[in-house]
C-alpha cells in the first residue's frame, strides 16, 4: 500500500524561508512590519486595484467587506446557495438577510439566469463567489447591479491568478476578497485580503480590521470593529507566494489536465468542465460528482478512497440547508435542487501544488477502480 496522499500539499520552495528569517532577524513579527504594506501593494498591482487591505483570514475579509459597505440592516443580499458558510455568516453578522440562488449543475457556480427573479425592493447587493476554479459569469451580474443600483461583493478566495474574459478575478466587485488558507494558490497559512478602487471603502476596512481605533483618540471608539490584523510573518509568506503565482497557476492547470487525461470518460462520475465561454478552469481543486443513478454517493466514494490511503474532502453543504440559519427562520421552504444534488454527490480529490505525478497516477487508478464498482452495481 502506498503512503497516504493528502488532499492538499502546499509548496514553500521560493523565498518563504528568506522572508520569514528577515522578520525574525529584525523583530518585526506583528502587524506593524514592512511586509504588510508590500504584500498589499503587490497584490493590488497584480489584480489591478487601487487599494488592498490585508487581514487575518478570508472569513475576516468577507465580514469586514460587508460591514464596510454600510448597508441598512434588514436589507437583502443575494448570494449562491452552493458556497462556504463564511459568505452567509458575513451577511448575517452585518444584520442583513441572505437570499440564495441555485448553482448551475455543470459549472457549480451561481446560475446567473436565476438572479433577477430574486431581486426585491429590499435587495442592496449581490455576492458572487467563484467556485472550485471556474468563475461566475460576471457580465450579467454587472448589468443587474447597474439596472437596480446594487453593490457587488466578489469572493475570489479560490481563484488567485484566474481571469474572466481576460481580466483578473478580484477586480470585479465594488469590494472583493481573497483567502490565503493553505490550500489556496497563494497561502500565508492563514490570511485574507480586501480589494477595492473606492478610497472611502478602503479606509473603512482598515479601521474595521484594527478595532476602529481613532487616529486622534486611540481608545475612544465610535464604531465596533474587530482585530482582523495580518501579521508581518504571514505577509512575508504571501509576498513569496505571490512571486511565483504564475507558475502555480500553470502547475494547477497541469494537474487538472493530467487527471482529465488519466481518468478519461468515467461512467457514472462527472468531472469538472475544462472551460466555459468566458474562462478556462484553473482547477483550484479537482472535483468529482457521482451520478445519482449509480446508487452511490460522495460519502461512499470518500470512504472507499480513505481505505486506499487517499485524502478527499466533501463539497460545500448548501447554505439554505444549514441548521443554524434555519433556526434563525431563514430559507423556509427554499429549494435549490442543483446545490442539493452536488452537495450530496460531490467531493474533491488530492490537487494541491505539492502533488507529484506518481500521486496523480495512484489517485486516478483508484478512482477508476471505484468506477468499476459503480459499473458492476448498475
Amino acid at each position: 500500500m502506498h503512503d497516504f496522499i493528502p488532499v492538499n500539499i502546499p509548496l514553500l520552495d521560493g523565498n518563504e524561508k528568506k522572508y520569514l528569517n528577515e522578520c525574525i532577524d529584525t523583530g518585526w513579527i506583528s502587524s506593524e512590519g514592512s511586509f504588510i504594506k508590500r504584500f498589499e501593494e503587490e497584490m493590488a498591482a497584480y489584480v489591478g486595484r487601487k487599494y488592498a487591505i490585508a487581514v487575518s483570514n478570508g472569513t475576516a475579509a468577507l465580514e469586514a467587506a460587508v460591514q464596510a459597505l454600510q448597508i441598512e440592516k434588514g436589507s437583502e443580499v443575494i448570494m449562491p446557495a452552493f458556497t462556504i458558510m463564511s459568505c452567509a455568516q458575513a451577511i448575517v453578522k452585518a444584520g442583513l438577510v441572505p437570499v440564495v440562488v441555485d448553482c448551475a449543475y455543470d459549472t457549480w457556480n451561481m446560475d446567473v439566469t436565476l438572479v433577477e427573479e430574486k431581486i426585491t425592493s429590499k435587495t442592496k447587493a449581490i455576492m458572487i463567489v467563484h467556485i472550485y476554479g471556474l468563475t461566475v459569469d460576471i457580465t450579467p451580474i454587472q448589468l443587474l447591479a447597474q439596472k437596480y443600483n446594487l453593490k457587488i461583493i466578489e469572493d475570489a478566495a479560490q481563484v488567485h491568478g484566474q481571469t474572466y474574459k481576460g481580466k483578473q478575478c478580484g477586480s470585479f466587485g465594488d469590494i472583493s476578497t481573497f483567502s490565503f488558507y493553505p490550500n489556496k494558490l497563494v497561502t500565508c497559512g492563514e490570511g485574507g485580503m480586501i480589494l477595492t478602487d473606492d478610497e472611502g471603502l478602503a479606509e473603512r476596512c482598515r479601521s474595521i480590521r484594527n478595532l476602529c481605533f481613532q487616529s486622534t483618540r486611540r481608545f475612544v471608539h465610535e464604531e465596533i470593529g474587530s482585530n482582523f490584523r495580518m501579521t508581518n510573518m504571514q505577509a512575508a509568506l504571501g509576498v513569496a507566494q505571490l512571486e511565483k503565482l504564475e507558475a502555480t497557476v500553470l502547475k494547477k492547470r497541469k494537474i487538472g489536465m493530467q487527471y482529465r487525461s488519466l481518468l478519461g470518460e468515467i461512467e457514472g462520475i462527472r468531472q469538472p468542465l475544462e472551460k466555459t465561454l468566458y474562462t478556462e478552469n484553473i482547477y483550484w481543486v479537482y472535483g468529482l460528482v457521482i451520478e445519482n443513478s449509480t446508487g452511490y454517493n460522495a460519502m461512499d466514494a470518500m470512504q472507499w478512497l480513505k481505505e486506499h490511503n487517499i485524502g478527499t474532502r466533501p463539497f460545500f453543504y448548501p447554505i439554505h440547508k444549514q441548521p443554524v440559519l434555519l433556526r434563525m427562520g431563514l430559507f423556509q421552504n427554499e429549494s435549490c435542487p442543483n446545490a442539493e444534488i452536488i452537495a450530496e454527490q460531490g467531493f474533491y480529490i488530492p490537487s494541491g501544488v505539492g502533488l507529484t505525478e506518481e500521486d496523480i497516477v495512484i489517485v486516478s487508478n483508484s478512482i477508476k477502480e471505484f468506477s468499476e464498482l459503480i459499473h458492476k452495481k448498475s
